[in-house]
């Protein structure tokens, strides 16, 4: 960024919280890195009570020490649809507060709520605009059964949502997407003005010097594999992440079940902060011993000595139409150990980089020859060492999307001072 780019104020407005894993992984770390660029950061965003009280006074002071503002709201979660139009309220009301203080030239939206209240402020402010749409929100709420159709309000919400996404196309001076399979489809809709959509493809990347194998210190690796009761000769699949809507938990734990057929010395790490109850509830569902399956919780600067624990990893997404928009940050930490792992095709760019010469493995996670064919490659499938390391650098090094951005920040300042 050239000296007179220096010091431009920026609202970067979340519906995510900053003390949620997201926030931590896929905020923090690019706005700590935009800010030494010049750029001067207001942040936005709804936390939810236990974790904005247990985490608050941390990520306070990670933001004081960037020098970024944070002005932190509550979310509400119900009753559905008015808790969240009584957020966007509350958001668009402090936004134009916060615009009249320090009079904001770019306002950064992630998502599609935040994009509301963007588009708000474009419309009535000279503030430009940047959707950072993430995904294709309205349609994931659908697919992942949380608007159900035959229900009118949920349908009317989601008519409501599909109109104002292409508004917010139109109107956004550049749109973030996180895949390239997005990108296309978007330029594939015939209702909007698709060639005059600025998009900048950045999909969600990883601390490669925090997800560093070279880092891991051998003995602390001993000491934690006694500790989760994890023999020394034992081989060991991971899962890392929410074992939420998308993930497809009962069919990774089947891939397992398969694993220890060929191999019963086989233990089953989860790496999450969620519940065990559902993996528990599946394996008893599905016969499946407890006793090689260990669920932990982990701070963010423990996953990748936990991660070190793996020979490979797991994750199955639901393929379904709007995880073609989907960048699983998962995959990037996972590479970046040099972890090798195995997916199913039909979301994202996955088979895009696989394509590309990624050594892993691919899934039609419906069909069981194809998942037996995963299970002997995984025991035979070979590979040069650093290479996945060297995929993720290429990929989702947090630098590398820093850099994205900083371009997009500086096309779109450049633009507003030509009017």
């Amino acid at each position: 960024m050239s000296a007179d780019n220096k010091s431009i104020p920026v609202l970067y407005i979340s519906y995510d919280g900053m003390t949620d894993p997201l926030g931590q992984s896929q905020v923090i770390p690019y706005l700590q890195g935009l800010t030494i660029q010049g750029y001067r950061f207001t942040i936005i965003s709804f936390e939810k009570a236990a974790r904005f009280n247990e985490l608050k006074d941390h990520i306070q002071k990670l933001l004081r020490e960037s020098e970024i503002t944070w002005v932190p709201l509550t979310y509400h979660k119900s009753p559905p649809v008015v808790s969240t139009l009584y957020d966007i309220y509350v958001l668009r009301r402090k936004a134009f507060e916060l615009y009249q203080k320090h009079n904001f030239q770019i306002v950064h939206c992630r998502s599609y709520i935040p994009a509301l209240v963007g588009l708000a402020l474009k419309q009535k402010t000279t503030v430009k605009f940047i959707f950072d749409m993430r995904g294709f929100w309205a349609d994931e709420r659908v697919e992942g059964g949380l608007w159900p159709l035959n229900n009118p309000v949920y349908r009317l919400v989601y008519r409501y949502f599909k109109r104002k996404e292409k508004q917010l196309l139109q109107a956004a001076n550049y749109t973030i997407t996180l895949t390239h399979k997005a990108q296309e489809i978007i330029h594939q809709w015939q209702v909007i003005d698709t060639p005059s959509i600025p998009i900048q493809v950045i999909p969600c990347c990883v601390d490669v010097d925090l997800f560093d194998p070279e880092k891991i210190d051998k003995a602390s690796l001993k000491v934690l594999r006694k500790e989760l009761g994890i023999p020394a000769d034992a081989f060991v699949l991971s899962y890392l992440g929410s074992l939420g809507t998308w993930y497809m938990v009962e069919e990774m734990l089947h891939f397992y079940k398969m694993l220890l057929n060929i191999q019963p010395n086989i233990f089953f790490l989860f790496i999450t902060q969620d519940s065990p109850q559902q993996v528990e509830e599946i394996c008893k569902k599905n016969n499946i011993g407890l006793e090689k399956i260990v669920i932990n919780s982990v701070l963010r600067q423990e996953v990748p000595l936990y991660l070190s624990l793996s020979n490979w990893s797991i994750f199955f997404i639901k393929p379904m139409f709007s995880k073609q928009a989907s960048s699983a940050t998962k995959m990037g930490e996972i590479m970046s150990m040099d972890i090798p792992f195995i997916t199913n095709r039909g979301w994202g760019d996955v088979e895009l980089i696989i394509e590309e010469g990624c050594p892993t493995i691919l899934v039609n996670v419906g069909s069981e020859e194809e998942l037996k064919k995963g299970v002997n490659n995984l025991f035979t499938c070979r590979r040069p060492p650093r290479v996945l390391r060297q995929i993720a650098f290429e990929r989702y090094d947090l630098q590398v999307g820093i850099q994205n951005y900083d371009k997009v920040y500086q096309d779109v300042f450049s633009a507003a001072r030509k009017i």
